[in-house]
């Protein structure tokens, strides 16, 4: 597409849902009529000119504002504020060209463009104008929701703590911009006066100094004022502008404090994982579990408040235009660090926040970000870009038994934190409701907080109550127990379900539902009594596996070629700081998800930024890659669904600290990345790229991993690593890869200090099945004792075959066998001739698809428009569902359906820029499955696995000046990929 990195230039992309005037009324579209919406939307539009940290002076009179190696940028710099102005100028010059509009935001520094509301009629003119890269429909996403220092061996004799100068030491002076949903200001973890943790307490010592040059600052707002920041807790800000500011949160949110205070309570547990205090006290049910840490405890905290809770903290959301605003200030500001705990693209490397990430990369930030809670399906990855840390949670070692015992004498096992109590009375909820309460809720147990008591405190007071699980939240049942003045809860499933050691409002155990049955029927008896025993907390429990619900690849984006997520950290009941707006009151809770993993991650970041301050972001992400271990998820390490659950492994900081070998790459290695994965970046500039020596084969992206989506046959992969300890010679071995050959071109090799070594593998598939992935690791084992390890996953391809063709081609097969490749068509095409003017649309069908058909194509071609029009087209299928849409910077358009539903179609042709009026030649082929007799194929007739074969075409019967298609359909083992369109014009 013309100028366009990734377009959404109407709400249709996304929704494929709206209605349009066409130029004849009298179809059979008049019931579906009326213009493009002209509601006004956020839009998010990147513009051409690098943003400021990639600014190397090239425009007349702007000199360079890109920070040098090692340094940050300086927004107040003379340079720095010339060509913000200049850029800011440009995006108010794109407003003005498609009709004004209200700019929320301009970035400037990680990403160079603006959110702006318009209509969807500006949105498809802002796409053309010049100096604009993409247009995007902003959306909304969500979050992705003690003791692990220990289980990260950061506290062991030698561990990293104790290399950056003891238990409690590590991170210092190191910023951690955490974008979430805010941040609890009095929580001890923030405070800066560590003597006692006290906040703002004469007693408490100062423990932190200012940083210089640290540019965040403390925007004041609703319960939160300027002085609620620190020298620990350095910066808070808030961003609300796609909601309609503060009186959008207001309405749409009352509850939320319109300031970076956190109602929801995410914010604060994640920057309290990340770089809270060593030793901070835990209170209420917590206390148990003693003090907790974060991971870089003398790390700074700078909170980017753009997400905004539901008012039961269930969940908050942010749009894209804020977080990418929020991103933008944290790279302004000057942090080193970012967390992201937050839902993100799966598919798209040219996502706002993606690219704003790729920039914040080059300015020499470390971004982590959570994979996603959508495990345990496959390919739920998000954030797939190679320059982000991508993070999957995992459990730790901390293991909570609780019990209860009935006065019959039996003792049932379950999940809890619960101090003791009892004995005391026992009585199931069924038997203790309010007179005439709903059934239903009686035996649920509902709270104050699920619309009112059904508890009788009458026959509630000083017992231990049974509820079952279900409907309510599991802390809100405990609360109705309270409520009613009882003293314990049995919390127990009536089904199949998980055990949960929350933090409850009355001791409470949590049992399975193979109880079910007994506890409530000696619930029922006369006199019936229990003690709910204290529960035994150990650190022994095996571990790590993957949590449940962490998201696995293998990765949509990059057709399999890159390995998500990168590693794997604990993510299931993390223990930390939250708000207690949405925690019944408690300082402290345990919360899991990735949204959990990813600031464990960050954490070590900081760490290993503070050991090794020249170390780049990619360095220090293929240093935890490296040095990661294997979790103990079945059926082994090898096995490449275990690869798509932990990427290179879990973290182990101690050996990250000192990995012998990294895998580093920066912009021009991002650069050509993209280059092989999208259509983002010029030809002009892959070309140059690759002229340089840059392979732009997405497997080749020097990451600590290798992927290869699709292999039929052989391919070299090339990687280079380089030298971050002393001389040393390492030796190449490798594990797993079953049923492919693995061949290194060298097996060994001698690397001094800093220097840099190339090597290549060639992978061949031999016996390995096709269309299944197969997983393995690659291992340089050097004689100082580093071990530097990657993982590989490889999927064997029946057959590789071009998706088009217009002559003869080759296919290299995956498999032994027979053979076969056997024509479609060719068929003319159809062609309407119509004429459309500037802003209007041209209606032309019906299309009829009958049974059977195996293709649809539409195509509009520049050499049959009048010349510099610009049209556009649409494809509306038989329930008049937009099924497909075509918008270059030209007339060049084409759609395609492949087995598409029976019925009539219609095409719609939009005059964006035309002669007033434009004529054109619209071109249609239906292809169903018969030979036409006009193209011979001639291919061989055995597959021979590793091997290359030709298919040629012969071609007869064809009109000069006709436009052809056909296809070629593949046989003889299953699993072929689709049929070879074949489009001819002789």
């Amino acid at each position: 597409m013309k100028r366009t990195l990734v377009v959404f230039r109407i709400i249709a992309i996304l929704a494929l849902t709206f209605s349009i005037t066409f130029t004849s009324a009298s179809s059979a579209w008049a019931n579906n009529s009326g213009k493009l919406e002209s509601t006004d939307q956020v839009y998010i539009v990147q513009m051409s000119d690098k943003p400021v940290v990639a600014y190397e002076g090239d425009i007349k009179g702007y000199k360079a504002t890109m920070p040098g190696i090692g340094k940050k940028v300086d927004p107040f710099a003379a340079d720095t504020l010339k060509y913000v102005g200049y850029l800011k100028e440009k995006h108010n010059a794109a407003v003005n060209q498609v009709g004004g509009g209200q700019i929320l935001y301009d970035y400037t520094f990680s990403y160079n463009g603006f959110a702006a509301v318009i209509t969807e009629q500006q949105a498809e003119k802002m796409e053309k104008v010049p100096g604009v890269l993409s247009v995007q429909l902003d959306i909304f996403v969500d979050m992705d929701t003690s003791s692990t220092p220990t289980f990260l061996g950061l506290t062991d004799d030698g561990g990293l703590w104790d290399q950056l100068g003891g238990i409690g030491k590590g991170g210092e002076d190191i910023i951690i911009g955490v974008i979430d949903s805010g941040i609890w200001p009095e929580s001890l973890s923030f405070s800066d006066r560590t003597g006692t943790n006290g906040n703002n307490k004469k007693s408490g010592k100062l423990d932190y100094t200012q940083i210089p040059g640290w540019h965040g600052k403390c925007v004041p707002g609703e319960d939160f004022n300027a002085s609620m920041c620190n020298q620990k807790l350095i910066g808070a800000q808030y961003f609300n502008a796609s909601w309609g500011g503060d009186a959008g949160i207001e309405s749409l949110r009352p509850w939320e404090f319109t300031s970076a205070r956190d109602y929801n309570g995410h914010g604060t547990h994640t920057s309290s994982t990340a770089g809270g205090n060593y030793g901070v006290p835990t209170t209420g049910p917590a206390a148990a579990f003693g003090s907790i840490s974060g991971i870089a405890p003398r790390a700074r905290i700078a909170m980017y408040k753009a997400l905004w809770s539901t008012e039961d903290g269930s969940t908050a959301s942010g749009s894209t235009a804020d977080l990418v605003a929020a991103i933008d200030q944290a790279v302004a500001d000057g942090v080193d660090v970012i967390n992201y705990s937050i839902s993100g693209t799966r598919t798209n490397f040219l996502d706002a926040a993606e690219v704003a990430f790729m920039y914040a990369a080059r300015a020499g930030i470390f971004v982590a970000a959570s994979a996603g809670n959508s495990g345990p399906a496959v390919s739920t990855v998000a954030h797939p870009s190679p320059w982000i840390t991508t993070v999957a949670a995992g459990t730790h070692n901390r293991s909570i038994e609780g019990s209860v015992t009935l006065g019959n004498g039996v003792t049932y096992y379950g999940a809890s934190i619960a101090t003791a109590v009892g004995p005391a009375p026992l009585i199931d909820a069924t038997a203790a409701g309010l007179p005439g309460a709903d059934a239903t809720k009686v035996r649920l147990c509902y709270s104050s907080l699920d619309g009112g008591n059904v508890l009788d405190p009458a026959k509630v007071a000083g017992k231990i109550v049974v509820c079952d699980r279900g409907t309510t939240a599991r802390v809100n049942k405990s609360l109705a127990v309270m409520e009613a003045g009882g003293v314990g809860m049995i919390l127990i499933n009536p089904s199949v379900n998980s055990l949960n050691a929350d933090f409850h409002s009355v001791p409470t155990v949590h049992l399975q539902n193979t109880d079910y049955a007994a506890v409530k029927a000696y619930a029922a008896e006369a006199g019936a009594t229990a003690i709910i025993n204290a529960a035994a907390f150990s650190y022994d429990a095996p571990a790590p596996f993957t949590a449940s619900f962490s998201s696995r690849g293998p990765l949509i984006a990059g057709a399999g070629d890159l390995l998500k997520p990168d590693v794997i950290a604990p993510g299931q009941d993390i223990l930390a700081s939250v708000s207690p707006m949405t925690s019944g009151g408690l300082n402290f809770n345990l919360l899991s998800g990735t949204s959990m993993s990813s600031p464990h991650v960050a954490g070590l970041a900081a760490l290993l930024m503070d050991l090794h301050p020249t170390w780049t972001p990619m360095m220090i992400k293929s240093a935890l890659m490296t040095s990661a271990y294997d979790v103990l998820d079945e059926p082994s390490p090898t096995d490449p669904t275990v690869i798509f659950s932990q990427g290179a492994g879990h973290v182990q900081p101690n050996s990250a600290a000192d990995p012998g070998l990294v895998y580093n790459s920066g912009w021009n290695n991002w650069l050509a990345f993209l280059c092989g994965t999208t259509s983002g970046v010029g030809a002009g500039t892959c070309a140059t790229l690759a002229s340089m020596g840059y392979s732009l084969d997405p497997s080749d992206f020097n990451t600590a991993s290798i992927a290869i989506g699709a292999l039929a046959g052989t391919q070299t992969v090339s990687r280079t690593v380089t030298n971050v300890s002393g001389r040393e010679t390492y030796t190449f071995t490798y594990e797993g890869l079953d049923g492919i050959t693995v061949i290194p071109n060298l097996t060994s090799f001698t690397i001094n200090a800093g220097a840099s070594q190339k090597f290549t593998v060639a992978f061949s598939v031999t016996s390995a099945e096709p269309n299944a992935y197969v997983g393995g690791y690659i291992i340089w084992t050097g004689d100082a004792g580093h071990v530097v390890r990657i993982p590989v996953v490889i999927q064997p391809l029946a057959l590789a075959a071009p998706a088009e063709v217009s002559d003869d081609f080759n296919v290299t097969f995956g498999y032994n066998g027979p053979f076969t490749a056997t024509a479609r068509g060719l068929i003319p095409a159809v062609t309407i001739e119509g004429s459309v003017n500037t802003g209007a649309f041209a209606e032309h069908g019906p299309i009829t698809i009958p049974d059977g058909t195996t293709y649809l194509r539409v195509s509009l071609f520049d050499a049959n428009v009048n010349p510099a029009s610009d049209l556009d087209m649409y494809l509306y299928d038989p329930n008049g569902d937009l099924v497909g849409y075509s918008g270059s910077g030209t007339s060049a358009e084409e759609i395609n359906l492949v087995n598409p539903i029976a019925g009539d179609y219609w095409v719609v042709v939009e005059g964006f820029a035309t002669a007033n009026p434009s004529t054109y030649t619209l071109f249609s082929w239906v292809l169903g499955s018969v030979d036409e007799g006009n193209m011979t194929v001639s291919a061989p007739t055995t597959a021979v696995l590793g091997q290359t074969g030709t298919i040629d075409l012969t071609f007869s019967g064809l009109t000069p000046g006709t436009k052809y298609l056909g296809s070629i359909v593949y046989g003889g083992f299953a699993g072929l990929p689709d049929p070879t369109i074949v489009r001819v014009d002789p």
